[in-house]
């Protein structure tokens, strides 16, 4: 039995009966964080700049909790909340901002924002040029996830945990209508309980 098929086995019935198949399991999630964490450090060591992991809610709390462990280096942490979602599965193409980044010091900042998953690429190539027009010193993009096949801007993450088929994923901070946050791996949700 592999890991993604004992992870599965543990989990509480009812989220493991939802899950069609484990995409990434969570040791292989762990190894690859660290990996991140090693080429995040490697990069903004000798900045001098205040490094904030900008969450982007509420998707990416588990991922950046998890990243914020791993780095070797001081970190400041905030969040945004955005949406792109009109509900169900597809994006809406239009980006708003439900909670906005408030600092002061955000011209001694390097802001390195943290997202679950890049599909479109609207949102944070939106993000991305805000963010800059706020003044920050420096704007990064690191993403747990990627589905380059469903991009529709010109927008690449400089940094990237896994690319992923274009199929609806759940755990690790991922939900489908708040359901499945929880789950310790990434799995792909059957289609009889996700909207298409």
């Amino acid at each position: 039995m592999d890991n993604a098929e004992k992870t599965r086995r543990e989990l509480p019935t009812a989220a493991a009966l939802d899950v069609a198949r484990v995409l990434i399991s969570e040791d292989e999630i762990a190894e690859r964080v660290g990996v991140l964490a090693r080429l995040i450090e490697a990069d903004y060591r000798s900045s001098g700049k205040k490094l904030v992991l900008l969450g982007i809610l509420k998707g990416s709390v588990v991922f950046m909790a998890e990243l914020m462990k791993q780095l070797r280096l001081p970190v400041e942490i905030d969040f945004m909340k955005v949406s792109s979602y009109g509900g169900g599965t597809t994006s809406s193409g239009s980006v708003t901002i439900l909670l906005d980044l408030k600092r002061n010091d955000i011209s001694d900042c390097d802001i390195l924002i943290v997202e679950d998953i890049i599909d479109s690429g609207r949102t944070l190539s939106y993000l991305v040029d805000y963010l800059k027009l706020k003044g920050a010193a420096s704007v990064k993009t690191v993403t747990l996830l990627d589905k380059p096949s469903r991009r529709v801007v010109d927008f690449e993450p400089d940094y990237r945990g896994f690319e992923i088929p274009d199929e609806f994923v759940v755990g690790y901070g991922l939900d489908y209508d708040e359901k499945y946050r929880a789950l310790p791996f990434v799995g792909v949700l059957k289609p009889e309980f996700c909207e298409k």
